[in-house]
């Protein structure tokens, strides 16, 4: 087991000045319609809200489609056990369940607000709530002492024709399950062999334990230990939920039931787990230490005893974090798209087996950089996903939903699953729709070869791996072959029959024929043959643009570790400008989808090239299925003030009115002005008919400054810039470029004129 951790520390005033600046609390409300003129406010409230008022009446459950309760959670708590500090009364709790609502929204894009109830007294908080519940799609209970929480959730989940859910007692154990699931494949266990003994038998104790007989663990293989020791058949002063899980053993402490045991769980205290325990434990032993903030046993404890242990905890610095986030938010968001009754074991059980699955899987770049660089890879140091893996959203949920539906919980079945996925992936992505188009479009065209011409970097390798698995196309890698399959099987990668070729640049046959074909391009350009012959040989951009010239590749991916400029003046001498050359970003923010040109060629460009740059944009933003509507950006607003910048705008404006272009432009103008119809209207003789979505910039300054502002402060996701106008297709990827946006450069160098996007 290797000692991993990533300490990170903070003072009390740090906590509560984030809590208190700029504005106290961690949550608020934001409206979903506009509420600009008289007419909206008419129609969000009187007398406009009469009318689903009435059909509300009529069928209550059209409140699913007029309110937002099919988004809705409450998070709901008496404070009388939060988080390990204790009953410390339902206002100590309010920060928490904020945090919680937080979560919810960021994760899984689910609307949650918090109740905090002022008693103590299970019956009556039962009946506070059973009032109050259908305002809401479901009920995050949290922070509910044990017993109390098991007969406050089930009597709601009696009463309420919603998902009622504790999180302390089953956000924990799906999470252990995912974890128990993973680990006893790491050691090479079934689970149905595996002994288990739990230390700790409160509400996510019993929960886990419970989940995991469900999972396979055979209820006579576990044992339970709480403060007065083993819970055996017989003992006295048991109550009935421990009850359940007693079993005949003849151990009676914590020390015995672990002898020769595979697994421990860990929801007690700090120092409840000793060296000698785990010492005496069976090989590869399974060490979950969950309790907080402090865990039963430290790893550096463990790792001083038992070097084949795999070890979690509940604490974000050690890894194989058991962290309930990557629970609660997805239960939430597949039982709330099918509009569930209830949350059911099926549906518990699913969501751990997926969570299981996913961490099997290749972790994206964007993981590593939420965790300084680690690379995460399945294995004893890595057995449940990160809370910041992106693929939660889209990969959890559907398993959540499809056990709803199979169980006959689900009161709208979803009838396209991978339709639901790509929606999924929308919510909190908001490239995620777009991309899902271009990648249809490129799965339906002709297969397309892509040359991956850094094709030994790790990253560029699990980008071709990616590409194929998504059936895009055929990768290309360049590079030593040795290297690669090295590099790829650290990634833990095995390339064998999947359909990636690769190619040494150095023993090509096709060697000699680039380097005359080149030569013969270049003769006259000052360079001589053993020039050409060297560019060949040792250089990957000139022998993949080669390779596209010469036919045998269709397009090439490159920058991993060339800077832009460096790239573009290599491909420039092999392959020929078709059209203007021109860089392209696309924006997305605020339901909107914006292009932006040129970000990437001319510097100042003047009006003839200002009315080429429009060109090829609008062609560029037709072929990707929308309408273009240009326009061009300035300072000034129809020559207000003047300006030579203005003045060539206007006479890129001329210059289009000359040759009679088929689509929509106008300028010069400010980007309120092309982007908002009301401000328009005191220029009537614009000749936009809607918001401009091609913004066509006065310069490469203007437009890298706007992208990254709005980027970094307006929360907009930014695509690109990408190359479009060479005779063959070329992306040129920042340096250090992350998995993900090798593979949206390499999509979008395999989307080509028979690949359309409808629009």
């Amino acid at each position: 087991m290797a000692d991993l951790t990533d300490k990170q520390t903070f003072s009390d005033e740090d906590a509560l000045e984030f809590h208190r600046t700029p504005t106290p609390g961690k949550i608020s409300m934001a409206p979903t319609k506009p509420m600009a003129t008289q007419r909206d406010l008419s129609l969000a409230y009187s007398p406009g809200v009469a009318i689903p008022v009435l059909a509300i009446a009529d069928d209550v459950d059209k409140a699913y489609d007029y309110t937002s309760k099919g988004n809705l959670v409450a998070v709901i708590s008496n404070g009388t056990a939060i988080l390990g500090l204790g009953n410390l009364g339902h206002m100590a709790s309010k920060p928490v369940m904020e945090g919680k609502c937080v979560l919810f929204k960021r994760f899984a894009d689910v609307d949650s607000f918090d109740v905090e109830v002022k008693t103590t007294d299970p019956d009556e908080f039962v009946t506070v709530v059973k009032n109050i519940g259908d305002t809401w799609g479901g009920i995050n209970l949290e922070d509910i002492k044990s017993p109390e929480c098991f007969v406050i959730e089930s009597q709601l989940q009696d009463l309420l024709d919603i998902p009622v859910f504790h999180d302390d007692q089953h956000g924990t154990a799906i999470i252990s399950t995912a974890g128990l699931i993973n680990a006893a494949h790491i050691a090479g266990k079934k689970l149905e062999d595996l002994k288990v003994v739990l230390a700790g038998a409160g509400a996510a104790g019993l929960s886990s334990i419970a989940l995991m007989k469900a999972a396979g663990v055979r209820a006579e293989n576990t044992v339970i230990v709480d403060r007065d020791g083993v819970v055996y058949k017989g003992r006295a002063n048991v109550d009935q939920w421990k009850a359940a899980h007693a079993t005949d053993t003849p151990h009676r402490t914590l020390a015995e039931a672990m002898v020769g045991a595979d697994v421990v769980l860990g929801l007690s205290a700090k120092g409840a787990i000793t060296k000698e325990m785990v010492a005496s434990m069976a090989p590869d032993p399974i060490i979950f230490a969950m309790a907080n903030p402090d865990p039963e046993i430290t790893p550096e404890d463990v790792l001083s005893v038992r070097s084949d242990a795999i070890m979690a905890t509940g604490r974000s610095d050690y890894v194989n974090q058991v962290n309930n986030v990557l629970g609660f938010p997805y239960i939430f968001r597949g039982a709330l798209d099918v509009r569930a009754r209830r949350v059911n074991h099926e549906m518990k059980i699913a969501c751990a087996r997926a969570l299981a699955a996913l961490a099997r899987e290749d972790v994206p770049d964007e993981v590593a950089a939420a965790y300084r660089g680690r690379k995460l890879k399945f294995g004893r140091d890595y057995i449940i996903p990160t809370p910041f893996d992106p693929r939660l959203i889209w990969y959890i949920p559907p398993f959540v939903a499809q056990a709803a539906m199979d169980t006959g919980v689900a009161r709208k079945p979803i009838e396209d699953m991978d339709a639901y996925r790509t929606q999924l992936r929308s919510r909190l992505d908001p490239s995620a729709a777009l991309m899902q188009n271009i990648s249809a479009a490129v799965r339906a065209a002709p297969n397309k070869r892509v040359v991956f011409a850094e094709g030994e970097e790790t990253a560029v390798i699990r980008a071709a791996w990616a590409f194929k698995q998504a059936e895009l196309g055929t990768p290309i890698l360049l590079g030593r072959e040795e290297l690669i399959r090295k590099n790829a099987a650290e990634a833990g990668l095995i390339f064998d029959d999947m359909g990636i070729e690769i190619v040494n640049a150095r023993v090509s046959e096709h060697n000699a024929d680039y380097t005359d074909w080149l030569y013969a391009r270049l003769q006259r350009r000052g360079y001589l043959r053993r020039d050409v012959q060297r560019m060949i040989n040792q250089d990957r951009n000139y022998f993949a643009a080669a390779m596209c010239a010469r036919g045998q590749a269709d397009c090439m991916v490159t920058g991993v570790t060339r800077n832009f400029n460096m790239v573009l003046k290599e491909v420039r001498r092999v392959l020929d400008v078709r059209n203007r050359m021109i860089g392209v970003s696309i924006l997305l923010a605020k339901g909107r989808t914006l292009f932006v040109a040129d970000t990437s060629i001319h510097e100042l460009p003047n009006a003839e090239e200002l009315a080429e740059i429009a060109i090829q944009a609008a062609a560029t933003v037709r072929k990707l299925g929308k309408t273009p509507r240009v326009a061009f950006l300035s300072y000034s607003t129809f020559g207000n003030p003047p300006g030579d910048r203005g003045e060539k705008v206007r006479e890129a404006i001329r210059i289009l009115d000359q040759r009679g272009v088929d689509f929509e432009y106008e300028g010069e103008m400010p980007p309120e002005l092309a982007l908002d119809p009301e401000a328009r209207a005191a220029y009537p003789f614009m000749r936009l008919s809607g918001h401009a979505n091609v913004l066509v910039m006065p310069a490469i300054h203007s437009a890298a400054i706007s992208t990254r502002l709005v980027q970094q402060l307006g929360g907009a996701t930014v695509i690109g810039p990408l190359l479009v106008g060479l005779e063959k297709s070329v992306q040129i990827v920042s340096l250090g470029a992350s998995v993900s946006e090798i593979i949206t450069a390499a999509t979008f160098a395999a989307y080509d004129e028979g690949a359309v996007v409808e629009g």
